[in-house]
């Protein structure tokens, strides 16, 4: 079919830019960039290049895991927000993205407006533990030495804001104590600063400490779950270790800017959730201690609705002031 002789004459005339006339192609034709707001080694990261690896097969494209951490999370966070939304730039984050808008004041992003929400991608336990050498046995023993001596205990964090930290304020709260909080960059250094002594407890991802669990060099004092972890399964839940309304789960989705095509939303969630299903993932979530969450994109915009909802309210009871 010939173009309109009007049509043409304005390409003449540089009215209608001729990048305008072609075409970039169906999504993707070109690598995905995946941002991870907090650290290498924490949930959010392994389970994001979990997914990452198989879903870059079914694709057909690179996709290139990418940590940005800092300010709880934020600073990723708003590098997708603020993205071109052509799918090409997403965002795999934990908890913590629910809970940024109430312990921020000045940010350059809306968390609940510029991101949707594509899929969820993995729940994973908590567990609070302590070092082996606190003499701290149970989570009794945490309770009572933090209760004679209040402010003397600190707890440990991947940042202000996160998972680990809300989880962290839920026991505090539930338990009655009070206590300093002490925001690092990552699992990782949280569970270092755990290990050398230097804090009294951490919420971790139960893969990363079950091994130091098991060698003895950290105490399991009870899971945040509403039930026990196969992965350590004679550690008991917060409730069986006697302290009511102290759960607190961990999940990770995987988010993009809020006015990406719905096409695009709809396609990736499909293919996250084959990943989901699949042996491949299951086996690599084992090793991780993690299990597939899977919903529809719907689905998960009233579950973030419900999230965001619960952590202002326990950001209020903690008594966080914003940042």
């Amino acid at each position: 079919m010939k173009a309109p002789i009007q049509f043409l004459l304005w390409i003449a005339a540089g009215l209608v830019p001729v990048t305008a006339m072609s075409q970039e192609g169906p999504w993707p034709n070109r690598p995905i960039k995946i941002i991870v707001p907090i650290g290498p080694g924490s949930a959010a990261d392994a389970s994001g290049r979990a997914v990452a690896d198989l879903l870059s097969k079914q694709l057909g494209q690179p996709i290139i895991i990418e940590n940005r951490a800092g300010a709880g999370g934020t600073v990723g966070s708003a590098l997708v927000a603020q993205a071109k939304p052509d799918g090409y730039t997403l965002l795999v984050h934990s908890n913590s993205h629910t809970v940024t808008a109430a312990t921020y004041k000045q940010l350059s992003y809306d968390p609940a407006r510029d991101l949707v929400g594509v899929t969820p991608l993995a729940l994973t336990p908590l567990v609070f533990v302590t070092s082996s050498a606190s003499g701290i046995q149970n989570m009794l023993d945490l309770v009572t030495r933090a209760k004679a001596k209040p402010g003397s205990i600190n707890y440990a964090s991947a940042g202000t804001g996160s998972a680990t930290h809300l989880g962290a304020e839920r026991l505090r709260i539930a338990a009655g104590f009070t206590g300093t909080h002490i925001p690092l960059k990552s699992t990782a250094e949280a569970l270092t600063e755990v290990l050398s002594e230097r804090v009294h407890f951490f919420l971790s991802p139960i893969g990363l400490a079950s091994p130091h669990v098991k060698s003895g060099k950290l105490v399991a004092l009870a899971v945040s779950s509403s039930k026990r972890s196969s992965a350590l399964p004679t550690v008991p839940t917060t409730a069986e270790a006697g302290l009511a309304n102290a759960e607190y789960e961990a999940w990770m989705g995987m988010f993009a800017p809020s006015t990406t095509p719905r096409e695009i939303i709809d396609r990736l969630n499909r293919e996250v959730a084959k990943v989901l299903r699949s042996p491949e993932l299951q086996a690599r979530y084992d090793t991780i201690v993690m299990s597939p969450f899977i919903m529809q994109p719907d689905e998960f915009a009233a579950f973030l609705k419900k999230d965001f909802d619960m952590n202002a309210q326990l950001v209020k009871e903690a008594g966080l002031t914003p940042n």
